[in-house]
């Protein structure tokens, strides 16, 4: 699971397939994240003190994450990522299709790190 928070991925199944938006939250352990503007529900809320008019409130609904794509801003895509060592020992997330890097994952540990031969 690569894709994290503030990331901007693409919908690719669903009532919402095609929308491009941004990660709001990620739910490892349900393998679910929650996306700015998609699977929106309608929640009938009482009136109450909270909610004076009462109502329909709109909201978000978590979206499995194997039915989102990182959208990769040099490809202008939807695409797959894939983690590697750089040669510091550090790992980071790339992009599959046109090998550019989406950030780093880890910091950079010796035991990673590219041996010099010398």
């Amino acid at each position: 699971m690569l894709i994290r928070s503030g990331d901007i991925v693409e919908v690719i199944a669903g009532a919402d397939s095609g929308v491009q938006n941004r990660v709001i939250r990620v739910d490892r352990g349900k393998g679910k994240a929650l996306v700015e503007g998609v699977a929106r529900v309608y929640k009938h809320v009482r009136r109450s003190q909270k909610y004076p008019q009462g109502g329909r409130l709109s909201k978000e609904m978590p979206v499995q994450l194997s039915n989102l794509l990182y959208f990769c801003s040099s490809c202008g895509r939807g695409v797959r990522l894939g983690a590697r060592f750089r040669d510091d020992g550090s790992k980071e997330r790339f992009c599959k299709r046109c090998d550019t890097t989406a950030g780093e994952i880890a910091p950079a540990k010796a035991a990673h790190a590219k041996k010099e031969s010398t």
